[in-house]
């Protein structure tokens, strides 16, 4: 039987995705192990048993200058971050790239504008942001947006112009005008991929947030990384970056999850 055609059952295939994090997670303790064996007081590759009572200090025990606990303050401020700014470009790209992906009109004005915006690198503007936003809350948020908003605009905008041309030949046979176009044919099939944009959008998000934390935060998980990196407590750093990964998964399979319940046709289709 030919390769391309060989499926692992649902057990293999659970092995077999567990298998090259099982394969990090030995080189990692066989190279600590190594590292601790000739010094103790070795920084670089921290030990499990190092790593959790950093855990246990950052997230159970209150901090002695503040009285808060550390890792659920940053988690907070940085998924409310990470909240506020994914929330906001989801809507603008729902708004702009339906209007963008029905009306000739508005696609011709906006497109152009939409498309260069998606290629700024959102880094490189971060100190023009700092700038005109002042360094508070808003310079951040406004980092994940414009990072973020312009690639769903075209995903979705995509996905309308992709939408059956029989569909709106019909829908307007029917008597239907512009506004019952986008909220009774684009809309219901729009918001399935807006989900799906917004998955993918995840990790760059993430990547923004992180940046901006580092430079201009008192508070948060990239500012806190940042902040331990100069006495090289490892022990913090690797907690809270697989931190950052669990709660990336998290978010990523409840929106998928709530894209399979809300919309099961689309999930059907084999997306």
């Amino acid at each position: 039987m030919r390769m391309i055609n060989r499926h692992p059952g649902r057990v293999s295939a659970t092995l077999l995705g567990l298998l090259p994090f099982l394969l990090i997670m030995l080189i990692y303790s066989l190279a600590s192990q190594e590292r601790l064996a000739d010094n103790p007081n070795d920084k670089l590759l921290p030990g499990l048993e190092q790593m959790t009572a950093a855990v246990d200090r950052m997230a159970f025990q209150e901090d002695r200058r503040s009285g808060d606990y550390l890792m659920w303050q940053d988690t907070t401020a940085s998924l409310e971050r990470l909240g506020l700014g994914i929330g906001i470009a989801a809507l603008l790209a729902l708004v702009v790239g339906i209007l963008n992906g029905v009306l000739p009109l508005i696609r011709s004005n906006l497109a152009p504008l939409v498309s260069a915006l998606s290629m700024v690198p959102p880094l490189a503007i971060l100190p023009i942001l700092f700038i005109v936003f002042g360094l508070g809350e808003l310079s951040k948020v406004m980092l994940i947006v414009i990072g973020t908003a312009p690639i769903m605009m075209r995903d979705v905008a995509q996905r309308v112009r992709e939408l059956p041309g029989e569909q709106l030949i019909k829908i307007q046979t029917l008597g239907a005008n512009s506004w019952q176009v986008i909220t009774r044919m684009a809309l219901p099939q729009v918001l399935p991929r807006l989900i799906d944009a917004v998955r993918l959008s995840l990790g760059p998000a993430w990547l923004f947030l992180i940046a901006a934390e580092a430079i201009a935060s008192t508070e948060g998980l990239g500012y806190r990384i940042f902040l331990v990196r100069r006495y090289l407590a490892m022990d913090v750093i690797l907690p809270y970056v697989i931190w950052i990964t669990i709660l990336a998964i998290v978010i990523d399979q409840c929106l998928r999850f709530t894209n399979r319940r809300l919309f099961p046709w689309y999930n059907a289709g084999g997306h």
